[in-house]
């Protein structure tokens, strides 16, 4: 069961019948929606009526606009937690539009961005004009929250509006958002009360009939401050002297809440007062509850009859079932009950943790027993909400409430122990996790005199499994430390430790040991583990993990060389995927990118390509963090095999950008992927800087983590030889030859092929075609059958040097017949244009298609996926091999030597 969602916080207020309208104000926030700005912002410290004017302004535009649809969020401290916050702003505006968002909540709290992005995309399909209001913005401090909604802001769709209620200015790109013309705002200034006003609600909240010069008076010291009319209103019923009570006060707005407050208090009767003080201690009230607090009968009664007589109490629902007190109120009353009654305090909260527990409200059940200092309530309801808290992926709340109680107390529940080690862990403060591991094992050990368990945690689920927990993050400590063996050691022990109906704690410990072998080049070993991992994420129904090992299998299967193993693979799972309907599961997206690998390297461009299609039109939300950098890692491979290096670049810049460091080894730097392009582009000195950086050597001891970047070296080590044929190339020759043996030894055929081509290729660069054969034939012979294209095809001329020599030797004529035709049709598409002295390049040859059409620079840099500066220098090499110096030109020139069509 997932942790429960208080409709109350997404009630839209009424508005008061009694209440002053304010036409100007509203119409100030009309012409905001209406112009299209994106944000409206209401600031101004408490007691100024921000959320009255709001609902004002919702109840006009709903009547002007029936089909208008609004979605409310009352915010408070605990939707700090991300996965909360996500969750209550979902569940806003699926009140508006019941067909919103529901994808958006199977995303981890670390996705809270592709979250809304998937959010934003739903918004910009519904036909309904929707006004999302939060409410309290002041409470939300978490950085990653508020940089969400920047990025919100910034994507906001046009049938969305947002409007936010603070005291203070939140940290949004307000300065640029007022720039821009996008934004309504309203201060304190603007939401005083005139005169007019002022007199207005004084008749209407307490019926006084004041002099032009009480109100003028009144409405001077509070400076039109709301809160404090009311509150002078309140004090002032029948009495007799209203001038002179109106004289005998002033001072700041502090001052005048806490005097006025203590004026109200003191004419109410004493059950009342009584009632009020005991209640302050409520976030929210209902009549059963303030009943359990206060210990008398007749709760709801009380309640509607302060909603009548005004005494700052807003209701949550239609139904005036949930109310709470003015904020300043509220504040008043703690402030009184500290004061006179401390003792009573810790009674109180007590009693409302008892009854939110018995209600399965464990959030507040919580934070009432710590405010009592009930620490072992507090710990006990904790415990208890655990799964609940976990599935609900609010991480953050647990690590919140952890960190609210006392050592001592932890230390006596395993579960909190073991979870407050985990806290340790993903905060990155990796030596507090074994300490915490041995205190909460020594607990779970414990027993007292007559055998019965010597801890306080309860029988459950978590503690049975919790030797198999602690054994996992273990592992995890280890793998966070670089400690490959010490991984593998625990993880072998979580799993000798699990249940066989214990999916998750098995499928945790084989990806642990799968890791292992992943990161030591023991890849057999590693699909296997992986391939447990696959089949207990089945059995516990965890779908979207199970599309999501399928990228871990295929990462293994391409370097052990069986490509068709893993499309198979790719295939299987977009199918299961497919069958899930829509929204499409999370991963959908990187399976597409993955299958878009293996069709890029077997020369099938516009199928890979397609994919790439696919997977952007699905959006973030069907990608994961961890894999979101590698759709730009696709293209830019794509872009290298088309000769655009310097869009290839770009696109790698920004998958460096989005790359998220997560539990898999890094196998493929983006750098290493970069060092080759330059390599490729001649750029020897930038290629090298990068090997000097990484501390890579020809002498150095291998590691399949270090593989890919040794292989980068002895590529680079050619690249010299070539353009300095008086330097020696056996460096290169004898890191090549350790580097063979070690690929043959893991077994890793696809390493295997790509250092035998350079073997052939630093035999070529020395002349030495006959040598070159042997290392080549085998690359041959290994490649065919897996289908390998590009492997040979990307290294240009020099292979087609080596692929005409083997022709002629008769090594396997067929497949180095379709080699040597896909490097022609390289060289063809890389040709030079007729009469065009220098050829252009492929995506040269796309830019000027694009010149021809009516899309502007941004749009087509957009359309290719490269930056304008980027666009700019491909529209330079176009002008400069056209011989012209502007568009029109271009596009003229290009027409007269056939290469578009002129538009008539």
């Amino acid at each position: 069961m997932a942790m429960p969602v208080l409709a109350t916080k997404l009630f839209i207020p009424r508005l008061r019948s009694r209440a002053v309208p304010r036409p100007r104000l509203v119409e100030r926030l009309r012409e905001g929606l209406h112009s299209g700005r994106k944000l409206t912002l209401i600031s101004a410290p408490a007691g100024f009526g921000k959320t009255t004017l709001l609902s004002e302004w919702i109840a006009d535009a709903r009547r002007r606009d029936p089909q208008l649809r609004v979605a409310w969020l009352s915010l408070d401290e605990g939707d700090n937690d991300p996965s909360r916050f996500l969750t209550y702003l979902v569940g806003a505006l699926q009140r508006a539009d019941p067909a919103l968002g529901s994808e958006s909540l199977t995303l981890s709290p670390a996705s809270i961005e592709p979250a809304l992005t998937g959010l934003i995309n739903d918004v910009a399909q519904s036909p309904a004009e929707i006004i999302l209001v939060l409410d309290d913005f002041q409470l939300i401090e978490e950085k990653t929250i508020r940089d969400a909604l920047v990025f919100f802001l910034d994507h906001l769709p046009s049938n969305l509006h947002l409007a936010v209620a603070s005291r203070s200015d939140p940290l949004l790109p307000v300065a640029r958002l007022r720039a821009g013309g996008e934004l309504t705002e309203l201060r304190a200034a603007d939401l005083r009360f005139t005169p007019d006003e002022a007199a207005a609600f004084l008749s209407q909240m307490a019926g006084l009939e004041l002099s032009p010069e009480d109100v003028a008076a009144l409405e001077s010291r509070t400076e039109g401050w709301i809160a404090g009319l009311q509150l002078a209103a309140l004090s002032m019923r029948d009495r007799s002297d209203v001038s002179g009570f109106i004289r005998g006060f002033t001072g700041s707005n502090r001052f005048v809440i806490d005097y006025l407050a203590e004026e109200v208090l003191q004419r109410q009767p004493e059950q009342v007062r009584e009632f009020l003080l005991r209640t302050a201690i409520l976030d929210r009230l209902s009549g059963s509850l303030c009943e359990a607090v206060t210990g008398q009968a007749g709760g709801s009664d009380v309640l509607e009859s302060l909603e009548r007589d005004n005494l700052f109490l807003v209701p949550l629902d239609d139904g005036r079932q949930w109310y709470r007190y003015h904020h300043l109120f509220a504040d008043v009353l703690r402030a009184r009950l500290l004061r006179d009654r401390p003792d009573l305090v810790p009674t109180l909260h007590r009693r409302a943790s008892e009854w939110h527990e018995r209600n399965d409200l464990p959030e507040e059940a919580v934070t009432h027993a710590l405010a009592a200092a009930d620490f072992a309530r507090a710990a006990r309801v904790i415990e208890g909400s655990v799964p609940a808290v976990r599935k609900s992926r609010q991480d953050a709340t647990l690590l919140r409430w952890l960190t609210l109680l006392p050592e001592e107390v932890i230390d006596r529940r395993p579960v909190l122990g073991v979870y407050r080690a985990w806290s340790s862990l993903v905060s990155g403060d990796v030596e507090a996790i074994e300490p915490r591991l041995r205190v909460a094992e020594r607990a779970l050990a414990a027993t007292t005199d007559d055998g019965a368990p010597g801890h306080d945690s309860a029988d459950s689920e978590e503690l049975r499994t919790l030797p198999v927990t602690i054994a996992v993050y273990r592992a995890a400590a280890a793998q966070a430390r670089g400690k490959v063996v010490g991984m593998k050691e625990h993880a072998e022990r979580a799993l000798a430790l699990t249940q066989p109906d214990d999916h998750l704690g098995r499928g945790a410990a084989a990806g642990f040991l799968g890791l292992a072998s992943w990161t030591t080049g023991d890849l057999e070993s590693g699909l296997r583990a992986f391939g447990e991992v696959r089949s207990s994420l089945r059995l516990a129904g965890n779908l979207a993990d199970v599309l999501a090992t399928t990228i871990v299998l295929a990462d293994m299967l391409v370097p052990l060389g069986r490509l068709r193993e893993a499309q198979r693979a790719y295939e299987q799972a977009l199918q299961l995927a497919a069958e899930q309907g829509d929204p499409p599961p999370q991963s959908t997206a990187d399976l597409h990118v993955g299958i878009s690998e293996l069709l890029r390297e077997r020369g099938e461009l516009p199928a890979a390509a397609e994919h790439l299609a696919a997977s952007e039109a699905l959006g973030e939300q069907a990608s994961s963090s961890e894999n979101r950098h590698r759709r730009f890692v696709a293209m830019a491979r794509i872009r290298q095999t088309e000769g655009d290096f310097d869009a290839a670049l770009d696109l790698l810049g920004t998958a460096e950008g989005l790359y998220r460091r997560g539990f898999f080894p890094e196998v493929r730097p983006i750098a290493a992927i970069r060092a080759r392009i330059w390599i490729e582009q001649g750029r020897l000195a930038e290629a090298l800087a990068w090997v000097t950086g990484q501390g890579l050597s020809v002498d150095e001891d291998l590691t399949y983590l270090r593989e890919f970047g040794h292989i980068t070296l002895a590529r680079l080590l050619i690249a010299q030889q070539r353009a300095d044929p008086r330097g020696s190339i056996q460096a290169a020759t004898g890191l090549l030859d350790r580097l063979l043996v070690a690929a043959e030894a893991g077994g890793r055929t696809g390493s295997a092929n790509e250092i035998l081509i350079l073997q052939a290729l630093a035999q070529e660069a020395q002349g030495r075609i006959p040598s070159a054969l042997p290392p080549l034939h085998r690359a041959l012979s290994l490649a065919e059958p897996e289908g390998y294209l590009r492997l040979f095809a990307d290294e240009g001329a020099p292979m087609t040097a080596l692929l005409d020599a083997a022709a002629d030797a008769g090594i396997l004529p067929d497949y180095v017949r379709r080699l040597g035709r896909a490097l022609r049709q390289t060289d063809v598409d890389r040709a030079s244009l007729p009469g065009i002295p220098e050829a252009l390049s492929e995506r040269e040859s796309h830019v000027r298609r694009l010149l021809a059409t009516e899309l502007s620079g941004p749009q087509i840099a957009s359309e290719l996926y490269v930056s304008l500066n980027t666009l700019r220098t491909h529209t330079r090499h176009i002008f400069a091999k056209l011989g012209v110096n502007s568009r029109p030109a271009a596009v003229t020139r290009a027409a007269e030597l056939g290469l578009i069509q002129r538009r008539v």
